[in-house]
């Protein structure tokens, strides 16, 4: 792949260089932020990391984010399992049924 724009892109150009890097940039690195935590539409997870609508499912990894961290990904990602796996043991010691926020989400 090509690195950087080449003859094809007109480097004076500002909105060619903005298209180029919006067509060509991936990343490598670790993706975060992509389950939103919350009540609204948009959200995956609540705030117990429960997939809505889908009983007994949960996301515990670098997905639920809100912000990229500005280090390495893995110790957060490993606290954020360690929060959930403490939130199951709360909820069978406490006899919760673990299931996931109800379709319709709460108000």
């Amino acid at each position: 792949g090509e690195y950087t724009p080449g003859a094809k892109v007109a480097v004076e150009d500002h909105a060619a260089l903005l298209d180029w890097a919006r067509n060509t940039s991936t990343t490598i690195y670790h993706p975060t932020g992509t389950c939103k935590m919350g009540s609204d539409s948009m959200a995956v997870v609540d705030a117990r990391l429960r997939v809505h609508g889908i009983g007994g499912l949960r996301v515990a990894d670098a997905s639920i984010m809100p912000n990229i961290v500005s280090g390495n990904t893995n110790a957060p990602t490993i606290m954020i399992g360690e929060k959930a796996s403490d939130m199951v043991l709360e909820e069978n010691i406490a006899g919760r049924t673990g299931q996931a926020v109800p379709e319709g989400r709460p108000a």
